[in-house]
Parts: C-alpha cells; structure tokens; sequence
C-alpha cells in the first residue's frame, strides 16, 4: 500500500516524502502494506488478517516506521459506517464447534492475566501470535454456522486486540497498529458492535499515548456514539473514561470532567461486574476509574483533586495488576511533585521502580520518564541524582 506507506515514512520524518524515499521504503520492507487494510469484503478480510499473522514477526515488522496516526482513518471510518456483517457463517475445512472456541477464550483469558501482571513483553502475552496462527487461522478456514461463526469471528478479534495491545506495551506500534485495524475487522465479521467499541477504545488508547489527543478524542467519541444503544455500561463506561483521558492531554479540563462523569454514571448502571458480561472488560470498575482519574488530574496539572481521587481507588499492592501499580505509583509520585513535595515524591518513585523491575513494559517506562521530567527543579539534589541513577541502571533508562 503505497500511499499508506509515504503517509507513515512522512509522519516520521515530519516532512513530505519523494518518490525515491518511498521506493527505499518498500526495498527496505517489501511487506509494508501487509495488515494495514481493513477490507470490506469478508474473505478478504480472514485473508488478509491470516496473512499478517504469518508474517507479523519478521524484522520489517519489529522495526517498522512506528506509529502512523493516518494509518487509522480508513479502518475507523469503515467500522463506524458498517459495524456489522450480515452473515457468519462458512464453507470450508473441518467442522469448527464449540470445544474450538473455548480453548480460544481460555487462550485469550490466560493472555490477558500474563499481560497485566509481567507486562506484554513475557513469553505468554507473547504467545498470542503463535495461537493465531496456528489455532484461530486453520478455524476461519474451516466450516462453520452462522453462530458459531460469530462467535468465532469475536473471539479471534479479541485475540488480535490483545496481540496488538502486547505489542504496544512494548513499543512495537507499528505492528500494534495492524493488530487493532485487523481486530476492528473481525469484530465486525462477528457482528459484535460492542467488542468493536472496545477495539476501537483501545485503538483510541494508543492514539492518545503517541501524542495525538485531539484525534484519540474524536476515536473515543466516535466509539461510543457507534454502540451506545448496543453495548454493556461497563464497555461504554471505559469508552468515556478514555475520552476523558484523551481531553485532558488535550488540556480541556470541563471536557475532560464530563466525560469522567459520564464514565462514573455509567458505572453506576452496570454494578458488580457478572458473569453475563464479557471477561475483556471484567478489569473495568470503580476502583479502576478512580486510579485513571488521578492521571487524569494530574494532566491537568490539579492535584489537588487528583488526590482526592487517589484515595478512592485500592490500595496499591502488586498482584493480579503489578503493571498498573507501578505506573499508578509513578503518577501519584508525580502530583506530589507538582506539590512540591520532594520527599514523598521519590518515595513513591522508588517504590515504582521496585515494581516495574519485574515488569516488561515501554509503556510503563514512559511513566517513570513522566516522573523524572517532573523531578527537573530538584535535579541537582544527591537523592534525585540517586534515583536517576537507579532508572539507568535498573531500567536503561537515560534522562
């Protein structure tokens, strides 16, 4: 794909592209355009999904262009038009049934439980791809009715979504990228509006994480209005809670406040997360919301009230989400800065590092990158050298 390939060589060299840059481009990665299609036709669409999957870790891809924020239009364009297919089913191989789409969802929870706790650099998150490739590709290509195709289109999607959430988590965006735009997809080849929401949140997550938060603004917004009427409180709560994150990177606190509200209403009318709800959205609760809402005001630069926030959520002890608990501590490190209090700062800057030690993750690194921006008053103090110094050697990385 060409032109999707010039968009993404311009984006990074932050100028426009000639001719002979592009054709360096493809020499360089001759499977550029690969993953990047949301297609409209179904059988495009498990072609080409299969296809990259195949493909997804050879080197082009490990070290391709990185984030294209424009790589994204199309596919969410198409998803937000059309959200579902008309029809499920296929004629093809073995039988698919039942016990085949459980071992998917069990390969999907055990992933989603590795991701959260070692971060999405461990070998588990990781073995995502592999199932892909070798359980759900055979599967699209076998026999199946319209409801089980359904259901399987939904899961592989889920599956896709969490390959391309590891790879975001360790930096490889240019993958992640292509991971999302294919989940969209088979989200909408399983007519499942509310999981396409979801992928499109989290699309709209990564978005907002590389620097674009007017458009992860638009994404989220975009979700929810696509599924309101079809999807749980909790998927729709997460949506704006996204939304939320997305206005105060953008500094428009107001915006920012409403969309939090919303996401705490809807909270409200989902309740205690059950078991008629899906098991991808099961993190999602008050607790949750209220850690996010502590970033939150601390992007807004308030933190005061991202304190007050704080104390709402769980105590911050390692478990089932040692990720989260070490980004969460270098963020409440980080309001304590902005109070200018130094001292319980690098308290909990340390203690973030104690955690993240043991967790794969760039994207938990750019937290602690975050904490030592904000240490920058205080950068000739010995402790905030010490604790600079310990970011170096611990977690490689450089101030």
């Amino acid at each position: 794909m060409p032109l999707l390939l010039a968009q993404a060589v311009a984006e990074r060299l932050g100028r426009p592209v000639t001719l002979g840059e592009i054709g360096m481009a493809e020499a360089q990665a001759p499977d550029a355009g690969m993953g990047w299609v949301f297609a409209r036709d179904r059988t495009d669409a498990v072609r080409i999904a299969t296809s990259f999957w195949s493909n997804v870790n050879r080197r082009e891809f490990l070290s391709g262009p990185g984030f294209a924020v424009s790589a994204f239009t199309t596919p969410v364009t198409r998803w937000l038009i059309t959200p579902a297919d008309e029809a499920a089913d296929h004629i093809g191989g073995r039988q698919v049934g039942r016990a085949d789409l459980d071992e998917l969802r069990d390969a999907a929870d055990e992933a989603r439980r590795w991701d959260s706790r070692y971060g999405g650099g461990n070998w588990k998150a990781n073995s995502v791809t592999a199932c892909l490739t070798d359980r759900s590709a055979p599967l699209l290509r076998g026999s199946f009715t319209d409801a089980v195709g359904r259901d399987l289109f939904s899961v592989t999607a889920e599956l896709s979504r969490l390959a391309g959430w590891t790879a975001f988590d360790v930096g490889q965006h240019d993958a992640a990228q292509r991971h999302f735009i294919q989940a969209l997809r088979l989200a909408r080849a399983g007519g499942n509006i509310p999981l396409g929401c979801y992928v499109l949140t989290t699309m709209a997550m990564q978005t907002l994480l590389r620097g674009f938060a007017s458009e992860a603004v638009d994404m989220a917004q975009g979700a929810y209005e696509r599924a309101k009427s079809q999807a749980a409180p909790r998927i729709l709560a997460f949506t704006k809670l996204i939304e939320a994150r997305a206005h105060a990177r953008d500094d428009a606190p107001r915006a920012a406040s409403r969309a939090l509200a919303a996401s705490e209403d809807l909270l409200g009318q989902a309740g205690p997360w059950c078991a008629d709800e899906p098991s991808y959205i099961d993190f999602y609760h008050h607790a949750r919301l209220s850690a996010d809402a502590t970033e939150v005001f601390r992007d807004l630069r308030n933190p005061k009230a991202a304190l007050t926030w704080n104390r709402q959520a769980t105590a911050m002890q390692p478990g089932a989400f040692t990720r989260s608990v070490g980004m969460r501590l270098a963020i409440v490190g980080t309001v304590h800065l902005q109070e200018r209090d130094l001292e319980r700062g690098l308290e909990l800057g340390h203690q973030s590092l104690d955690i993240l030690t043991h967790v794969q993750s760039s994207r938990a690194e750019d937290y602690v990158r975050q904490f030592i921006t904000a240490l920058t008053p205080w950068r000739s103090e010995p402790d905030v050298q010490d604790f600079i110094h310990r970011t170096r050697t611990e977690l490689s990385i450089t101030a």
